[in-house]
């Protein structure tokens, strides 16, 4: 046992050894570093980020509403994935959300190692470092230009739903328990936030 670990460690450190500099990552040893690894890492100019494992909790509220979102926009001839899959912010940045929709399946930014942007994004606010989904990521959507975000908290029981006008988002409502979320851009789609926070 004491040697598995001696080897995980050294194996660890020569990993670590071999990767580049944070504030010197180009952005084609992040694609190559992501394209062999099942974890979140989000990248901007040079840093990456390794983001937590999400928790079950995390995972079965995002399972609903990829699958009611799925239902509808597919039905439509559009196209929804789940995380772990790039989205260019713009050159030099790149996001995984946990949700990315775009209203046709065969839009341009649709390519096969990651898209170039979305009409909807949703972040499940994760418990470490809840400013990421709810400060940070506001701004780096907007600078996408992606038309509506998501933000479902868990913590509080809310769904913040975000349209952009101009260069920024306006909120637009929070809606708790006994609120209906509806999407802007997703004509006629909508959840009830009890429904959300209620699954097991």
């Amino acid at each position: 046992m004491v040697t598995a670990t001696r080897q995980q460690k050294t194996f660890k450190r020569t990993v670590v050894e071999l990767l580049p500099n944070q504030g010197s990552w180009t952005e084609e040893q992040y694609l190559a570093f992501t394209d062999h690894t099942n974890r979140l890492i989000e990248f901007t100019d040079g840093f990456v980020e390794f983001l937590p494992m999400p928790t079950d909790r995390h995972q079965s509220i995002l399972e609903f509403l990829f699958l009611a979102f799925h239902a509808f926009v597919t039905a439509r001839g559009g196209k929804v994935h789940f995380a772990a899959l790039r989205m260019q912010i713009r050159e030099g940045k790149f996001r995984e959300p946990d949700l990315l929709l775009l209203l046709s399946s065969k839009d341009p930014r649709r390519a096969n190692r990651f898209w170039t942007g979305a009409d909807l994004v949703l972040e499940v606010v994760s418990k470490d470092k809840p400013e990421r989904d709810l400060v940070e990521k506001r701004f780096d959507y907007a600078e996408a230009k992606v038309p509506e975000y998501w933000i479902v908290n868990p913590q509080n029981e809310t769904i913040l739903v975000l349209r952009l006008k101009g260069a920024s988002y306006k909120r637009e409502r929070k809606c708790r328990r006994g609120d209906t979320a509806s999407s802007h851009i997703v004509e006629g789609f909508s959840v009830q936030v009890s429904e959300v926070f209620d699954v097991e």
